[in-house]
Parts: C-alpha cells; structure tokens; sequence
C-alpha cells in the first residue's frame, strides 16, 4: 500500500498563499504616469482586502444556501448549528470591514488628492462582489437605488454575473420556505379547535392589545393584517408569507425553550447582518464627506448623497427587524399546551 503523505510533495507558506502573485497586485496608477501619491498604496491594499473578506462571505453564503436548499432540515441535524455559526462568522467579518475604514481614514483627502483624478472612472460602486453578496441575501434588482446607473457602471460580464444571482433562490426566500415550515402555531395536534390558529393568536392579540399605550394604538390595525387573517394580510408589500411572518414572531416570543435556540440565534444573525452592513455603508458616507466633500465620485455618481439614499433602501431583512413592534414581555405571554411545551423542550 503506498504511503501517500510521503510522496506528497511539500507545501510551503508562500507557495501555499501564492504570495508572489498578492504582494505583487499592487500596481499604483500614480507610479505609471511619474507622480508621488504616498497614500496610493494603502488605498489599493485596503479595498483588495475587503474583495478577499467579500470571497470569504460568499462562500459562507453558498454552503448557507445549499443547507436551506434542501427540501427538509431535521431538528436532530447539524445543519441549522452549522448555519448559525456561518451566519455569525459573516458578523464577525463585516465588523472587521466596518472597522478597517478606520485604516483608510488615516489618509487625508489632500493625500487622495494626490491621485484621485487618476482613477477615473474607478469607483467602488464597481465591486462584483458587494453586488454578488446583496443579491445572495435577497436585495433584488428592483430594491436597488439607481438601478440604471448601477448596470452602466459594470461591464456586460459583470452584470450577467450579478443578474444569475438574483435569478437564484435568495437566503430570504430559502429562509422565508423554512419559516413557513414550522408546524406549532399550526398542528392540530396541539390547539383544541383542530388547528385554527385563534388558540394562540386570539390570546395573544389580547395581551399585546393590553400592553399598547395611547400612543401605540395604532399597531393594532397593522397587527391584525400581519397576525390575524390571511385576507389582509399585504402579500404584495412583502417578501416573508403570512406563515413565515407568524412563526418568526414565535421564535422571538418563545426562544427560551430549547428547540427554539437556534432558530432564535438564526433569525438574530440575520439582523446583525443587515445591521453591520448598515453600519459599513454609512461610515463609508461619512468617510466620502471627510474626503471629497460635495465633489461627485470617480465613478460618476453624486458621492455621498447617492452613498446615504442606497443605504436607506438597501436593508433585507427589514420585516424581521419590524417584528420587535410586537413583541411582548415573558410575564404576559400565552400560556402554551403542555404537548407543545413537551415538544419545544429536550427530549
């Protein structure tokens, strides 16, 4: 039998990193026409470490959606534990891009100056990538601010990249079929009247009712379309079902039951992602300001206003964060049949 690790040829560090081919991708447009621009190099290497941390999202987001890809996730699984833990790693990279600007901030915008004009008409707006891991989540293409600016500024290769993305199943949709899948609100194995849902809503709606003030009376209308009866419920305003909105809100409600904590933690990467994503666009508004001014971007667009409209628009998971309207405190929640307790607890 051959002893295949002693015939494998050894790897070493750079070979393994191809560091010949990293460290030698800087190529500073200052240095081809003869000007110093000190700070070039840092502008170069900070946005090629965001497209590699971009990679590495996207990866996380891929082996995402093959897991929610299946037609059926078991409870006893590792799927939905290895789908958190990919989830917060996304997290944890966003934060170091949000944190990294910090970097880019030490170049003054007399040290952009120095080789702004020469980038033109190079803009950020132009990363794949960024694009690639918007529509991977669930931004679609008529979501997008400016969406005729941002098929002009990519080349035909790019865009068709972009558009196979949002033709394929998003993390939202894949998330949303998951959701809908919850059968505890709805078995009738667990409710007295055969599975109609007012063995818990009706409850519910009178506690959450109960805890309104004078001002919040207005919640009310929209949680009878959200909660109550399907027929209003506003389909073509939103992108999670009526099911899904309402298992959702019982994950939040009950998450301290064991079955519940990761669907819980699930739910609560998701938002953190929109947050940190959020975060990332606005402290990129703020850096623009710092550094341009009221000057247009290299790639053409109106700098930081259009930076400020996109990322008011830009948020996926919005009708989960909108779900905390609704929420109610431990002490005043319904009480749950004991079957169902017995089957959200562990076994």
């Amino acid at each position: 039998m051959k002893n295949e690790k002693a015939e494998r040829a050894p790897v070493h560090y750079s070979e393994y990193l191809q560091l010949d081919k990293i460290l030698n991708a800087q190529q500073p447009e200052s240095g081809k026409e003869g000007v110093r621009a000190d700070d070039e190099m840092l502008f170069i290497i900070i946005h090629q470490t965001y497209e590699l941390w971009f990679k590495q999202i996207l990866h996380e987001l891929e082996i995402i959606r093959a897991i929610f890809g299946q037609p059926n996730i078991s409870d006893n699984a590792p799927d939905i534990y290895n789908t958190v833990h990919r989830l917060q790693r996304v997290c944890r990279i966003l934060e170091i891009a949000v944190s990294q600007m910090a970097v880019l901030e030490t170049m003054t915008p007399l040290d952009f100056l120095d080789f702004r004009d020469l980038l033109r008409p190079a803009s950020g707006f132009q990363s794949v990538q960024f694009k690639l891991i918007e529509a991977t989540l669930g931004l679609e293409y008529e979501q997008r601010h400016g969406k005729g600016y941002y098929r002009a500024q990519l080349k035909p290769e790019e865009i068709a990249r972009v558009q196979v993305a949002e033709e394929k199943e998003s993390l939202l949709v894949l998330i949303n079929r998951w959701l809908e899948r919850m059968p505890f609100i709805k078995d009738a194995k667990y409710w007295s009247d055969a599975g109609e849902q007012a063995s818990f809503w009706q409850p519910y709606r009178a506690a959450y009712a109960a805890s309104l003030n004078e001002a919040e009376q207005g919640n009310l209308p929209t949680f009878d379309r959200l909660f109550m009866d399907d027929t209003h419920y506003p389909v073509a305003e939103r992108r999670l079902s009526a099911d899904a909105n309402r298992n959702a809100l019982f994950i939040m409600l009950y998450r301290d039951y064991p079955l519940m904590h990761l669907p819980f933690e699930l739910l609560s990467a998701l938002l953190e992602i929109d947050e940190l994503l959020s975060l990332w666009r606005h402290r990129h508004i703020h850096m623009v300001q710092r550094t341009i001014g009221k000057r247009v971007g290299t790639g053409g667009s109106s700098g930081a206003e259009y930076l400020r409209a996109a990322a008011d628009r830009h948020y996926v998971f919005k009708e989960l964060a909108e779900l905390t309207s609704f929420l109610l405190p431990r002490n005043r929640l319904p009480k749950l049949p004991a079957r169902l307790v017995n089957d959200l607890s562990y076994r």
